[in-house]
C-alpha cells in the first residue's frame, strides 16, 4: 500500500501546477506503472521487432517522445528479464519517462552537426547510455561515467549486451569532469542523483521517509554536478539536466543556479515542441516537469541548456596521465586480424577502425577517442576484438555481438552464421553444446571451425562447428543457469 510522508504532501502542494490536483496526483501514484520497453535499433528495427513479437501476444502502444519506445501488454505472464530477446539485447526494459532526456539532448540538431563527443555523467544501469548509443548509431564517442563501483559492472554488462561499440567507461565523482575535460564535449547528459520522488509508482516506499533536509542536502551535490557538466561542455553545445524527482528544489532551482552562475553563457531551450503533447508538462522556462498523472508515467524533470559562450576554467589543466597501456596496432597486424574476422565470421571492421594493442589483446576504440588519451583514467574503452594466439587469433564474444550489430538481420544471409531456434538458443545461453542432430538434416555436418550463432537474425555468440556438435564458446559470466 502506498505510503506518503505528510511532510512531502505539504511541500508538494505548494509546487503542484494550478491545473493539476493533489487528488489526481495521489490516485496516479497508487496505480501500477505501465510496462514499457525501448527497441534496440543497433540490433533490430522497431518495425521488425513488432512483427516478431506480435504473434507472441505482445501489443504495442507508442511512447510519444521516443520513436523506438513502447508501452507493452502481454497476453500471458512473462518475465521480461528472462525473455530471450531481452538477453540478446533486442530491447531494453526502460521506463517511458526516462527515455525523455536522450531524446531532448539529440533533438533540434538540423542546424548543427550531430554530437560527436558526448558525455553521460551518471550512467548506470545504462538505459540512457544505450539509448544515446543507438541515437548515435554507434558513431562518435560516448563517455559513460558512473560513480558507484558496484554499478559500473552492471553498466558495462548492459553496454555489451546491447552491442554498443562507441563507448568508453569511467568511474569518477562527476564533479571532476569540469577540471579534466574542460569544454571537450558537444553534448552532456546529467541525469543527476536525486530524491527519487517520481519513482513512487514502482516503489511504494519511495516517499515514506521523505525529509526536506535530505532534499536540500542532495541539491548541493546537484549544483556542483551541473556546474562541472557545463564546464565540460563546448560553447554552442547542449546540456540536458534531468531527475526522476518532483521537487523544484532539485529541478528548476538547480537550473536557475547555473543561470545565476553563468548569466552570459546559459540559455534555456524550450521543450514545449519536443513531441506532440509536450506543452502539457512544460514550465514557463521551457522545462518539462512531468507529473505522474499527465502521461500516466513516472514523474520526471528534463531541462535543455545551451552554452552560448565559453566560461573561465576554474582550475588549471591537470597533468597528462602517464602509462597509457595501449598502443596503436601495426597495419600488418590489423590486416591479418581483419582477414581472420572476414574468413571465419564474414564480418568486417568499420572503415577507419582505430585498433589498439595491449599485451596480446586487440581492441577497437571509438574513432574520436585519440583526443582523450592521457586526459584521465578509463575503466574500459570500446570493445575487445580478439586475443593473439601462437597461431592466429581468438575472437571475443563482445566483438561478434558489436560487429554483427552493424549488419542487423543481414546475419541471416551470412555464410558463417548458423541460425538457432528457440530451444537451441536456450541451450546455448545456458552454456551447453548443441547436438547437430537437433537441426534435422538442415545443417552441413562437415566441421567448419569457428562460426557465429544467431537468433532472429542477431548474433548471440560463437561456436566451434565440430561436425557432430557445436561447441559452446559463451563466456562463463554470461551463462544463464536457469531460463525458466
Amino acid at each position: 500500500m502506498l505510503q506518503i510522508n505528510p511532510n512531502f504532501i505539504k511541500h508538494i502542494e505548494q509546487e503542484l501546477p494550478h491545473h493539476l490536483s493533489m487528488d489526481e496526483f495521489i490516485l496516479a501514484c497508487n496505480r501500477p506503472l505501465r510496462q514499457s520497453i525501448r527497441v534496440n535499433t543497433l540490433r533490430i528495427s522497431s518495425e521488425d521487432f513488432i512483427a516478431l513479437m506480435t504473434p507472441r501476444g505482445w501489443s504495442f502502444s507508442p511512447v510519444p517522445w521516443c520513436s523506438d519506445g513502447f508501452w507493452i501488454t502481454l497476453s500471458k505472464d512473462e518475465q521480461l528479464g528472462n525473455c530471450l530477446e531481452h538477453i540478446q539485447g533486442l530491447f531494453y526494459i526502460q521506463e517511458a519517462s526516462s527515455m525523455l532526456p536522450p531524446t531532448a539532448l539529440f533533438a533540434n540538431n538540423a542546424d548543427a552537426a550531430a554530437p560527436v563527443r558526448v558525455l553521460d555523467m551518471a550512467s548506470a544501469p545504462g538505459s540512457k547510455t544505450t539509448q544515446m548509443a543507438a541515437l548515435m548509431n554507434n558513431n562518435g564517442l560516448l563517455i559513460a561515467n558512473e560513480y558507484s563501483a558496484s554499478r559500473v559492472k552492471v553498466l558495462h554488462a548492459n553496454v555489451l549486451r546491447m552491442g554498443v561499440s562507441n563507448c568508453a567507461l569511467t568511474h569518477f565523482d562527476g564533479r571532476v569532469f569540469g577540471e579534466y575535460q574542460y569544454e571537450a564535449f558537444d553534448a552532456v547528459l546529467l541525469d543527476a542523483p536525486c530524491g527519487g520522488e517520481g519513482t513512487v509508482r514502482k516503489d511504494q516506499n519511495a516517499l515514506k521517509e521523505w525529509q526536506l533536509d535530505d532534499v536540500i542536502a542532495i541539491a548541493g551535490t546537484q549544483k556542483d554536478l551541473i556546474e562541472a557538466a557545463f564546464l565540460a561542455l563546448k560553447p554552442g553545445g547542449a546540456l540536458v539536466y534531468s531527475t526522476c524527482t518532483l521537487s523544484q528544489l532539485e529541478n528548476q532551482a538547480i537550473c536557475q543556479h547555473l543561470l545565476s552562475r553563468y548569466p552570459e553563457a546559459v540559455a534555456f531551450e524550450s521543450l514545449s515542441k519536443l513531441f506532440d503533447g509536450a506543452a502539457k508538462a512544460c514550465t514557463e522556462e521551457g522545462f518539462l516537469h512531468v507529473w505522474p498523472q499527465i502521461y500516466d508515467s513516472e514523474g520526471f524533470f528534463v531541462a535543455k541548456i545551451r552554452k552560448t559562450a565559453s566560461v573561465p576554467r576554474i582550475k588549471s589543466q591537470p597533468k597528462a596521465q602517464k602509462n597509457f597501456p595501449f598502443s596503436p596496432a601495426p597495419e600488418k597486424q590489423i590486416t591479418a586480424l581483419q582477414d581472420y574476422i572476414q574468413q571465419s565470421f564474414a564480418l568486417s571492421l568499420p572503415l577507419g577502425a582505430q585498433v589498439y594493442l595491449r599485451d596480446d589483446e586487440f581492441w577497437l576504440f571509438p574513432a574520436p577517442f585519440s583526443d582523450f588519451i592521457g586526459t584521465m583514467r578509463f575503466q574500459r574503452i570500446g570493445i575487445k576484438l580478439a586475443d593473439v594466439l601462437k597461431k592466429g587469433f581468438k575472437i571475443k564474444h563482445e566483438a561478434v555481438i558489436a560487429l554483427g550489430a552493424k549488419l542487423g538481420n543481414n546475419l541471416n544471409n551470412n555464410a558463417r552464421c548458423i541460425p538457432l531456434n528457440q530451444a537451441q538458443t536456450e541451450q546455448f545461453l545456458m552454456g551447453r553444446d548443441i547436438d547437430t542432430a537437433s537441426f534435422e538434416g538442415k545443417l552441413d555436418l562437415t566441421p567448419k571451425g569457428e562460426m557465429i550463432v544467431s537468433y532472429h537474425g542477431a548474433a548471440i555468440g560463437v561456436v566451434k562447428h565440430l561436425g557432430h556438435r557445436l561447441k559452446n564458446s559463451l563466456p562463463r559470466e554470461l551463462v544463464r543457469d536457469n531460463l525458466g
